[in-house]
């Protein structure tokens, strides 16, 4: 490069730089298409009475942009914050209220977004302890977003607070809430605003959870245990001569009571914070797998998961009592004689519902409780229906056989996610395969009957159709799964194996290696540096990449390349899905070679030390010391993101380019992501 060309080059960066300060300090934000402002901000104060004011934060949002609201449901989209810097002039009341925002289920992302469009004013009430002008200042940070692209808000804020003489500085913050100037309107609003937020924010989602398990119960009628108290709760209900309805109306009730205080005893015992130990670490993964294994060998009839049989003759004999009593120790029966059989599938419903919520088991439970207390309901109410019930038979020990054999499988999804997230390296991917295909080939010979387990019928089964049907489907999926021994991707289902870099025996990776070393082809090979920590993490598909952050940045600077960040975790079904069905594209892999320094931040790894070199300091001034960490906390306070996966385009000084994008299964929307970002990239350097 001639010297007066490079000259240029390194005033026109400089000037770049100075102009990115100079707009960062007056709160614009950036964008894919470069500087945009998509929302407008107006301070407003206004009097309430002497000692209280309402501070409005007015935002005029672009024609199709949108801004989150507060409330948001599982970290897809940046919610919207508003920190206040303390003061002693004033005193928060209650939260920023918000208006009800616009409620959006997104089936690509699978989740519902709060969003607020043109325009929305905030409001917080302050009570003021100065009789002197003063300015309550903060700042609030969010996300707004247009079809294709997302910027951050970050905003400083200022309002100027006067007038308030006849100040009574010794009033209580009761006193104030109780001001005849204030009950009608602003007390409402403190009240409503975390009910309202909260409930429109997970409405969808809890309604879908509801129905699994609701769904769930109705399969629980099926299970030997269960099936036979249908014509034992027929014949309880026959023998009444009066109050027929009223008593089984009683007793579907009294099972949905019984359920639900299991469903609250889960609520205590785990707590709200139960899916971020649940996510990670080893030992209720390990935990769970047991369970799932013990409860396959049970439904496979080696043994019985039965309460003691005092509990259970105790509660039949409370039935004689007959009335209400006499219904409710029916139904407590029947909970009692069917644990053995519904706790595989109530496991499963709690399991779904520790996500963060409190309510979510208890919901999960009234679901599951509905499912088996609405059918036993009807058979109360119209005892006749016995007739009309198939006889128990083999048809129910197949079922259950069935539940075994997915039971053992899921068990496995289980001890991966520790064995990624620790670098045990124990359950490879090839190895997790021939679990699988084992598992599902001997379900498969079950079906036709090769293979009886203790409860099965001695007849010959050849006479089942729909066992064969059944059987079909099974060994299709079984010789689905035979390519992954040699490094098929198996798009349909790689969430939920290993990722492709635990394959040991990969014939297609020689070829895919091939791609990785066009990164260098178009630069001075002496210029990229060898990853550190290569030795334990690895990109999928051949892929060449970096997975530190600071030394991706540095080889961008070298090479003049855009920095491709995959904020991305061991534990992340997603980034296998996004893996398996974009980055094995080989346009994608090749414009990662050609275009891109490729940097994987692996934020939930547990294991990797970070070298002396590596290790910055976080917000606390404390050393971060682990590599899993250092990825979170840039992606956090840098990016202002939490979830996985998350991709962004950055700049050779690490600001974003575009992005981020989340989910995407697209190929061509992908492409078009990664086109952007070099453009952009072009454009500014």
């Amino acid at each position: 490069m001639r010297p007066y060309l490079k000259l240029f080059l390194i005033m026109k960066k400089n000037l770049l730089v100075l102009a990115l300060f100079i707009l960062v300090s007056t709160t614009t934000v950036f964008s894919q298409s470069g500087m945009e402002n998509p929302v407008k901000w107006e301070f407003k104060t206004e009097k309430i009475n002497d000692s209280i004011a309402e501070l409005h934060f007015i935002a005029v949002i672009q024609d199709k942009w949108h801004l989150y609201a507060q409330q948001h449901n599982n970290g897809m989209e940046l919610p919207l914050k508003f920190i206040f810097n303390s003061s002693p002039n004033f005193k928060k009341i209650g939260k920023v209220w918000e208006p009800k925002p616009i409620v959006y289920y997104d089936p690509v992302y699978k989740d519902t977004s709060l969003y607020f469009d043109k325009k929305v004013i905030f409001k917080q009430i302050i009570q003021v302890l100065n009789n002197e002008p003063f300015n309550v200042k903060g700042e609030l940070t969010g996300q707004a977003c247009i079809e294709g692209r997302c910027v951050a808000i970050d905003q400083s804020f200022a309002f100027s607070v006067s007038g308030f003489e006849k100040i009574n500085i010794g009033s209580s913050h009761e006193d104030i809430v109780d001001n005849e100037e204030i009950t009608e309107d602003n007390k409402s609003q403190l009240e409503s605003v975390s009910a309202d937020g909260d409930a429109h924010a997970s409405e969808d989602s809890i309604l879908l959870f509801f129905l699994f398990a609701f769904l769930g119960g109705l399969a629980g009628l099926l299970m030997p245990c269960v099936f036979p108290m249908i014509p034992m709760t027929i014949s309880y209900f026959l023998k009444m001569e009066k109050r027929v309805k009223s008593y089984a109306l009683f007793f579907g009730i009294s099972i949905v009571i019984i359920f639900l205080l299991l469903g609250i005893l889960l609520s205590i015992i785990f707590g709200p914070d139960f899916a971020n130990i649940v996510s990670t670490h080893w030992l209720p993964n390990i935990i769970f797998a047991a369970i799932f294994v013990i409860f396959a060998i049970s439904l496979f009839g080696y043994f019985e998961i039965a309460l003691p049989s005092s509990w259970i003759n105790k509660s039949a004999k409370m039935e004689n009592t007959g009335g209400l009593i006499g219904v409710f120790f029916m139904a407590l029966t029947l909970v009692l004689v069917s644990f053995s059989c519904t706790l595989p599938i109530a496991g499963a419903v709690a399991l779904n519902s520790v996500d963060g919520s409190f309510f979510k088991p208890i919901i999960g439970m009234l679901g599951f409780s509905l499912g088996i207390a609405v059918p036993f309901t009807l058979f109360a109410f119209f005892p006749g229906m016995l007739k009309t019930m198939p006889k128990s038979g083999g048809w129910m020990n197949t079922m259950k056989v069935m539940l075994a054999f997915v039971e053992l499988a899921f068990a496995l999804k289980f001890l991966n996610v520790p064995d990624q997230t620790y670098g045990w390296r124990i359950l490879d991917r090839e190895i997790y395969l021939a679990f699988w295909i084992v598992i599902f080939a001997m379900m498969g010979f079950y079906l036709l009957g090769k293979i009886r387990f203790p409860h099965d019928e001695a007849a010959p089964v050849q006479k089942s159709w729909f066992r064969y049907i059944l059987s079909i489907f099974t060994f299709s999926f079984v010789v689905y799964l035979i390519p992954g021994m040699f490094g098929a991707p198996l798009k349909a289902i790689s969430g939920w194996l290993p990722p492709m870099t635990t394959q040991d025996f990969d014939i297609s990776k020689i070829v895919r290696e091939e791609t990785a070393t066009l990164s260098r082809a178009f630069t001075d090979e002496d210029q990229w540096e060898k990853p550190r920590y290569a030795d334990k993490l690895h990109l999928p598909h051949g892929i060449f990449g970096y997975f530190d952050l600071d030394q991706a940045l540095q080889v961008a600077k070298k090479v003049n390349r855009p920095v491709f960040i995959d904020f991305t975790g061991h534990g992340c079904v997603n980034c296998r899905n996004v893996e398996s069905a974009i980055w094995a594209d080989s346009r994608v892999r090749s414009k990662f070679a050609q275009e891109f320094v490729v940097v994987a931040q692996y934020v939930d790894d547990k294991v990797i030390k970070l070298h002396p070199e590596d290790q910055i300091l976080d917000n606390n001034g404390d050393t971060i010391t682990m590599l899993g960490k250092k990825a979170m906390f840039y992606e956090q306070n840098r990016y202002k993101e939490n979830s996985q996966p998350c991709y962004i385009i950055a700049d050779v000084d690490g600001t974003v380019l575009t992005g981020p994008i989340y989910y995407e299964l697209n190929v061509e929307n992908y492409l078009k992501f990664l086109d952007e970002g070099v453009r952009l990239f072009r454009k500014k350097n």
